[in-house]
């Protein structure tokens, strides 16, 4: 506790001696000076996060609670903002049971003239058990035939409902383990830690299966995708889990490498090949790729190898050895699979600059760009006016683009790409400054990629936002140990996502697809109706 918030007793005039009196004024010397330095340290520390371009501390004004505040001013009646017109909350509920109710008292001659209709919504959430007793006979030639249970239980002791109520309360509501467990005791059902464990990672093949084919399809549809990492613990083990995707889709998966090459393995939407094309052999000519290799490789043109250990034999054979050679031949044979499948050459691969992510069309996040600009500290008053200006250029450009964007023209492309080069060729008197600007420069025909296709995000912000799903998972329940739990962490938070952007409540989709009702489509077709009919 500091001296300021010292309580000092109170003390008779018969206790006051000189000496305590000296004491008591040197208490409140130093308690003063104690909140003027604690002033002055806020002030520094404010003045700090402004210059960070960060919010100081708030001025948190006391409570106005109880007084008579809320005074309509003059000309100050805004109309209703859109979307606040009162509707008819109960309009398209569903009603499962009505009920009647009758006055409490009912004057003679009265008459009946309809009712007033009061909608109430409820929940039932209770245990629900069911025994079936499965009868048996004994045939005349000795053989005992025994009632079948009903068909949808798949021979469980827990019926759809609940198995769909756990897979939703631990998927989407982010509810770890144990707290379901504890839930499930109270709500009256007996069920053990391994069988839950059970529930929630065995026979979800179909789940895995719908998760590979979204991949497919959104890669098929998409002129561009957004791409991010984040890490992914798994088994004791530091990972990487990478998600791809766009405004049709999510997919997420994890690995234990977050290279180039495991991004274009992931890429293969589910193959295992390599194939050498003249699209494959350009990379590995442009990445340098020494004659002897790209020779041996050229005599193998069109050549498909089935996996892994068939294309590491095939290196190996051609002395193609060192590390840097056999990365380059790789990536290269990954492209050649990849082009191969179907993924468009045009295919637009977004991401905040990590180098594993620049194969293809590769376009740059303009807020990760402009964020080497916002950690620059001014240290004199010219380099804060040489940093503000900056700013204001290059917010003025983003707004250009944008508007570009809505009517992409030749004008506006000629000018937009001289605008770029005025800003980021600017010599100030920063040198901070400067270097951020001459980084950003060479990113330039990544970064105004948009011109040329006008169709794609000029940020990121897709796969940022829908990777906070993996990392508020990886925060509730840590990391994951089996295998078959990695893979139903990637694929139910793939589903879930996926789900949400295409429209389809995620409770209906694990109903429809636990209870095998079919009445939702595969999500990889809605991804490509909603491609073909975007409105």
């Amino acid at each position: 506790m500091s001296l300021a918030k010292i309580q000092i007793p109170n003390i008779t005039e018969e206790e006051m001696t000189p000496i305590i009196s000296q004491l008591l004024e040197i208490i409140e010397q130093l308690s003063a000076a104690i909140q003027q330095q604690t002033e002055l340290i806020q002030q520094l520390k404010d003045e700090i996060a402004r210059l960070k371009g960060h919010s100081p501390k708030p001025k948190i004004r006391p409570s106005r609670l109880g007084k008579n505040i809320i005074k309509k001013k003059k000309g100050s009646g805004k109309k209703k903002r859109p979307g606040s017109k009162k509707r008819h909350k109960t309009a398209q509920i569903q009603i499962h049971e009505t009920i009647a109710r009758e006055p409490d008292y009912i004057p003679p001659g009265s008459k009946f003239k309809g009712y007033n209709d009061f909608v109430v919504q409820g929940l039932e959430i209770k245990a629900h058990n069911v025994l079936f007793r499965l009868k048996t006979y004994e045939a005349p030639d000795g053989e005992y035939i025994t009632a079948k249970l009903p068909k949808h239980l798949n021979g469980k002791h827990f019926n759809p409902e609940l198995i769909e109520f756990i897979l939703y309360q631990y998927h989407h509501c982010h509810v770890t383990q144990p707290l379901l467990l504890e839930q499930l005791y109270e709500l009256g059902i007996d069920i053990s830690k391994g069988k839950l464990n059970n529930i929630l990672i065995e026979d979800k093949d179909e789940f895995h299966q719908e998760k590979n084919e979204i991949l497919t399809a959104g890669l098929e549809v998409s002129s561009y995708i957004s791409v991010d990492d984040t890490g992914a613990r798994h088994n004791g083990k530091n990972g990487y889990c990478t998600h791809i995707g766009n405004d049709l889709f999510s997919w997420f998966e994890s690995t234990e490498s977050k290279s180039r090459i495991n991004f274009l393995k992931l890429l293969r939407a589910g193959h295992s090949d390599y194939l050498i094309t003249m699209d494959a052999i350009a990379y590995m000519q442009s990445n340098k790729l020494p004659k002897y290799a790209i020779k041996a490789i050229i005599a193998n043109l069109h050549r498909i190898f089935a996996n892994d250990s068939q294309w590491h034999a095939f290196l190996a054979e051609n002395d193609i050895v060192k590390q840097r050679h056999i990365q380059i031949a790789t990536e290269g044979a990954l492209i050649g699979a990849i082009l191969e499948h179907g993924i468009s050459e045009y295919l637009v691969i977004i991401s905040d600059d990590a180098g594993q992510f620049n194969v293809l069309l590769h376009a740059l996040c303009w807020i990760h760009a402009n964020r080497a600009i916002d950690k620059i500290i001014p240290y004199t008053e010219q380099a804060k006016i040489d940093l503000k200006n900056v700013k204001d250029q290059i917010w003025k450009l983003y707004e250009g683009l944008k508007a570009y964007k809505q009517n992409p023209n030749l004008k506006d492309k000629n000018r937009l790409e001289a605008f770029f080069d005025q800003i980021f060729t600017t010599h100030t008197s920063s040198a901070m400054l400067n270097l951020a600007l001459g980084r950003i420069y060479k990113n330039k025909s990544e970064l105004l990629l948009v011109l040329e296709r006008p169709d794609i995000p000029l940020h990121n912000n897709l796969s940022e936002n829908s990777i906070r799903e993996y990392v508020k998972r990886r925060k509730v329940s840590g990391s994951t140990r089996s295998e078959s739990g990695r893979m139903c962490r990637d694929t139910f938070t793939t589903l879930k996502k996926t789900c949400r952007k295409l429209g389809v409540p995620f409770w209906q989709y694990l109903k429809d697809r636990i209870e095998k009702i079919g009445h939702i489509p595969k999500l990889s077709d809605l991804i490509r109706q909603q491609a073909l009919n975007p409105g």
